[in-house]
């Protein structure tokens, strides 16, 4: 399927950046990036109400090879979709692999449409020339000072090439690498704007310093944003800022850069005109990543790992065949068995089983290793670890019931047939 055609009006307006074009020009918000690698003392991203607009907030995580089938479906509610996002729920890129496959596929089934990210810039500049050759075109930085005594108050840890960094070397670090990517991602033509999160006490007299610094590394426009005090945060019994105090702030900040001044504080599942999100989006969002909406009549099956045929209990690794069922008016009935291909080989047999399974919704395991879950998910094939009865799991998955799920320690617990050979199932 392909995209709707978009007229030049709609490639040249981005609501965010575009004041006039917020009553006009709807933007999607892709929720495929779920990890962070910064924590902010004002962030909770465990709540989430879907009456709320803040950003960390998602109904769903999408994986990647859902992100086209999600927007396909967006596009046929929203008429006027110009711009395709990724801000979260976590950060784009302490989620690298997910959100540049997600950019590939995007971009290739909608090519005329505006891409832009929203980052906290500590891990951006590994990725900046390519996300310029897939036509991103305008990034936002969340950079709430440029000095470290007073955004040490503000960050409890920084993560960064696995290792845990605190206080004024973690500020330090995330300083750095935010500052760095401006003037980078401006000699690739990309629009940089910046997020200031008008904390009281704490960062409300830094806004001059702040700004003129971007400023000068090429940074294009700025967005003065007050504090929320989320609950289950550090800051959660922080005052709001006044409206004095955000009018000051903002006042500062104009004597360096244009100001956004229309900021809906979107959530990261955002879809729609900018406050006025398409409430039949998150329904759409659940469906797609829960995979409700694939399409029965090509994948009407369910595989399973098991002895007998009647529990789920095996691992993926261990199978030399899978059972194959579906959902029949009288109940869940036994199609075939099917034989796994043979081991070794490496990631071919994980095609090859996702080839097999092409006409299968959902594969149930005991167990499975990291490489061929990814690649089988990556083929369209949910992949649910669980124990007990076949009927139980099959039930989740005909009827989106709750699926008992096991303990990570046991879902990698090979039995006695798996060799480790770093062939089968790793």
């Amino acid at each position: 399927m392909m995209a709707k055609v978009i007229t030049d009006e709609h490639i040249a307006k981005h609501p965010c950046f575009d004041e006039e074009a917020r009553h006009t020009h709807a933007r999607v918000h892709m929720p495929v990036a779920p990890r962070c690698n910064i924590q902010c003392n004002y962030c909770n991203r465990k709540y989430d109400c879907v009456n709320e607009s803040r950003p960390g907030v998602t109904s769903s995580v999408l994986e990647p090879y859902q992100a086209v089938r999600y927007l396909q479906e967006l596009d046929k509610h929203i008429d006027n979709i110009s711009v395709i996002g990724i801000a979260g729920p976590g950060d784009p890129f302490a989620n690298p692999e997910e959100v540049m496959k997600t950019l590939r596929a995007v971009k290739a089934e909608f090519p005329n449409r505006i891409f832009c990210l929203s980052t906290n810039g500590l891990n951006l500049e590994p990725y900046i020339d390519e996300i310029a050759a897939l036509d991103v075109t305008h990034v936002t930085i969340t950079i709430n000072g440029v000095d470290t005594a007073i955004t040490s108050q503000i960050y409890r840890w920084v993560r960064f090439n696995k290792k845990m960094y605190r206080g004024e070397e973690a500020a330090r670090l995330l300083m750095e690498h935010q500052l760095a990517c401006i003037p980078l991602l401006k000699a690739k033509g990309i629009t940089v704007k910046i997020n200031f999160i008008i904390i009281p006490g704490i960062n409300d007299h830094h806004i001059d310093e702040t700004a003129k610094v971007v400023k000068a590394l090429g940074a294009d426009l700025i967005n003065c944003m007050p504090l929320i005090p989320t609950g289950g945060s550090n800051f959660e019994e922080m005052p709001k800022p006044d409206q004095k105090m955000i009018f000051r702030v903002r006042a500062e900040a104009k004597h360096h850069l244009p100001l956004m001044t229309h900021c809906a504080r979107c959530r990261a599942d955002a879809a729609g005109l900018l406050g006025q999100d398409l409430k039949e989006a998150y329904t759409i969002l659940q469906q797609i990543s829960s995979g409700q909406a694939d399409d029965e009549a090509k994948r009407p099956y369910v595989a399973v790992a098991t002895y007998e045929g009647h529990l789920v209990n095996m691992h993926l690794g261990e199978a030399k065949s899978l059972y194959v069922f579906r959902e029949t008016p009288n109940g869940f009935q036994f199609v075939e068995e099917r034989f796994m291909p043979d081991k070794g080989g490496g990631d071919q047999r994980w095609i090859d089983v996702a080839r097999m399974l092409i006409d299968c919704r959902a594969l149930l395991v005991s167990g499975v290793g990291d490489n061929p879950s990814s690649i089988l998910k990556e083929c369209g094939i949910k992949v649910v670890q669980m124990t007990g009865m076949i009927d139980e799991g099959l039930d989740g998955i005909y009827n989106n019931r709750p699926i008992r799920s096991i303990k990570k320690a046991d879902a990698f617990r090979c039995g006695s047939e798996c060799k480790g050979n770093a062939q089968g199932c790793a």
